[in-house]
């Protein structure tokens, strides 16, 4: 798999694409498909496979192959196995798909050998490939073929029209609309190229796109490109080598889904399915990272704040000032089939914004990003409370007003996720425990920037808010019984009585009282819900948890991520290993070289790893920032950029761990780099490099 932005393409092992058209195998580009089939056939035949591997940075794919036993005119073998080399490589730049052919004859006589590309493009829309079933289709052109190129083009239901090129160079013997046919004559040791480019998009007269001409000129502008993101990042280092893989491949991962857009960088959610902007996805990503790559904070927050919602619109669940959940540029999405072309069915988006934000400016000191905002923040304090809260129980609940809609709108959006004791699921409108943590964080963050800012009205009130909040959660939601959070209030302001992560987002966001907390601490790391690898999303003994399953007893990464923050907060330092060491081992067994969107919660066994969930998103944003979030929760390590401060609160490192390194550390306008190293006593911090009159604060 390879992604870049909103484009991403999917291989079968041996560089070829599949025509199969459930399955997101090919090169997709704003959730339209572009390339459906592309395969490789050497004198007629599969080509044999040696090996397959992206290259480190995850800019290109390349694939080694060689030619199977063959023979011709039916008179025995005559070229046996392994005679002809074939490299592949992949690359994707701007809005098309390059690939590089290379054939090389290693016999001792001149050969002649066909090689043929088999291709096909059905501009099917991403959604179709997860199970929508469309009633009418729009109306395919005849392909136009030209000497080395072909170009297929679709007007869609959304009377966009659509266009895919495929172009060769050198332009091939053969070239019809399903095939390029080229013949070749090598001498020993002789290599022929044969170099592909598929561009797709929608027709735009008086629009021009720049497109790299050569496949290596595409390759260079993918790695300067990939090479300017991770200019941004903080640097760390560890001495244990799979803690050092897993943050080195989570940067390449985070990269390889970044985007440009005309606010700022910002995060797809994940490829295959979600490679687009997702509110909650991409500021947990960022809060996540913020104090590694602050500059992907403030991007977010100025892509999500020009998508604030502006109007009561029931057919996308908009009101004023709520924050976007999803954002899609396919056919089904135009022509209103599914409602996501720009969709707001997220209860939770709201006020994580308005807490990165709060915290944005905490690590950053940049007041001026939040008084350019600030007319999205006082929209989105209004939007909590006059839509948020309709009831005006001072809790934010969802009921989705569109039937196309979600029926669950927390982090957990499967219409399985959120059910009572019994079994049975709650009904809307539906009150998550987790989102009224949410709320909470962004009234205190959010009063800290209003103070600075000279609002000293707005700051107080929002002080009282979130005292009220809280006095009125624990009364509400506190299950003393079972010593935990209801997972949310239904309808009838019922408590479901179930043990679920959420409540571990409760201790995250500083919520719960000191003793509260510690009971919800070990509940999640209690047999019920560690795995061995992971927290669960559901304890093992409800009457919904199905290890196998999206949101009801699989493990899913960034969840562990807060949940570290949590536990950290209330001082459940070994809770905070146990995530750590599980979530490390699993990206290990996995063999993935970094964490997916999720895998199964099935129970720790000796020799046997952890389950993949077979329709996972890898790579995805929030998954991969996990474990900065995780690394946060361990040393408790906090930037303060007013008080030009980097502030660790009895930092610990797990008994495998010599030392970790933090190079580059932001601090206002000026950095730091630590390395800190394991001691009997706690980590011990020296400081290899300083600029600017940054202190480093150790609290014991």
């Amino acid at each position: 798999m390879l992604a870049n932005g909103q484009c991403f393409a999917v291989f079968e092992i041996g560089g070829d694409i599949l025509d199969r058209p459930d399955e997101p195998l090919g090169f997709f580009h704003n959730d339209t498909r572009y390339l459906s089939r592309f395969e490789l056939r050497i004198a007629g035949e599969i080509p044999y496979l040696l090996d397959s591997y992206a290259s480190h940075e995850k800019a290109q794919i390349r694939i080694n192959l060689s030619n199977p036993d063959l023979e011709f005119n039916g008179a025995g073998i005559k070229l046996p196995r392994n005679s002809i080399q074939i490299e592949r490589d992949w690359v994707i730049a701007a809005s098309a798909v390059f690939h590089n052919a290379i054939i090389r004859n290693y016999t001792r006589t001149p050969i002649e050998i066909a090689i043929d590309f088999l291709f096909a493009v059905d501009f099917a829309d991403l959604f179709e490939l997860r199970g929508f079933k469309r009633a009418h289709r729009g109306q395919y052109s005849q392909p136009e073929t030209r000497d080395a190129s072909v170009r297929f083009l679709y007007r869609g239901l959304d009377d966009s029209q659509r266009f895919s090129e495929i172009a060769f160079d050198p332009a091939p013997g053969l070239l019809r609309a399903d095939r390029a046919s080229f013949l070749f004559t090598l001498e020993p040791d002789e290599q022929k190229q044969v170099e592909v480019r598929v561009a797709g998009g929608k027709e735009k007269p008086a629009t021009s796109i720049h497109l790299p001409a050569r496949f290596q000129q595409a390759l260079d502008e993918r790695r300067a490109e990939i090479a300017r993101y991770q200019e941004g990042w903080c640097t760390i280092s560890a001495s244990y080598e799979p803690l050092e893989s897993l943050l080195r491949q989570s940067v390449i991962d985070l990269t390889s889904v970044i985007r440009d857009g005309p606010e700022g960088t910002f995060m797809m959610a994940g490829i295959p399915w979600f490679a687009t902007l997702f509110g909650r996805d991409s500021i947990l990503t960022a809060l996540f990272t913020l104090p590694f790559n602050p500059a992907l904070a403030h991007g977010t927050l100025k892509t999500l704040a020009a998508f604030q919602g502006s109007e009561v619109n029931h057919a996308r669940d908009e009101q004023p000032g709520k924050i976007v959940h999803e954002i899609r540029h396919g056919e089904l999405a135009a022509t209103g089939e599914v409602p996501f072309g720009r969709y707001y069915g997220s209860v939770d988006s709201t006020p994580l914004f308005l807490w990165l934000l709060g915290r944005y400016v905490a690590t950053t000191g940049d007041l001026e990003l939040a008084d350019e905002l600030w007319s999205n923040v006082e929209l989105a304090l209004d939007w909590i409370q006059r839509w948020g809260d309709a009831d005006g129980d001072l809790f934010i609940e969802y009921h989705r007003k569109t039937a196309q809609g979600l029926d669950n709108q927390g982090w957990k959006d499967s219409s399985d996720a959120i059910s009572h004791a019994d079994g049975s699921l709650a009904k809307a409108p539906i009150a998550l425990c987790e989102v009224q943590g949410y709320v909470y964080a962004a009234y205190r963050s959010i009063a800290a920037v209003a103070e600075r800012l000279g609002r000293d009205e707005l700051c107080n009130r929002l002080i009282e808010r979130a005292a009220a909040l809280r006095a009125r959660f624990l009364s509400s939601f506190w299950l003393e019984s079972e010593r935990t959070i209801a997972l949310a209030l239904d309808a009838d302001k019922k408590p479901c009585r179930v043990l679920a992560s959420n409540a571990g987002h409760c201790l995250t966001t500083g919520l719960l009282e000191q003793d509260q907390g510690e009971a919800v601490a070990a509940n999640l790391t209690g047999a019920d819900m560690f795995s061995g690898w992971g927290v669960r999303t559901l304890g093992c003994h409800e009457l919904r948890y199905n290890p196998m399953s999206y949101h009801n007893g699989s493990v899913w990464p960034h969840d562990n991520a807060m949940l570290a923050a949590g536990l950290s907060r209330y001082h459940a330092h070994q809770g905070v290993m146990k995530i750590l060491e599980g979530l490390l081992q699993a990206s290990v067994q996995l063999k993935t070289g970094s964490l997916p969107e999720l895998f199964c919660g099935f129970p720790r066994e000796e020799r046997l790893g952890p389950v993949p969930y077979p329709v996972a998103c890898h790579p995805q944003a929030w998954s991969a920032a996990s474990i900065f979030m995780i690394l946060q929760a361990m040393l408790r390590i906090e930037v303060r950029a007013f008080a030009r401060r980097v502030v660790m609160e009895s930092p610990t490192m797990p008994p495998w761990l010599d030392w970790l390194k933090i190079e580059n550390l932001k601090v206002g306008d000026g950095s730091v780099s630590l390395l800190l190293r394991r001691s009997p006593e706690g980590a011990l911090i020296g400081i290899i490099d300083r600029r600017g009159d940054v202190v480093v604060e150790v609290i014991k």
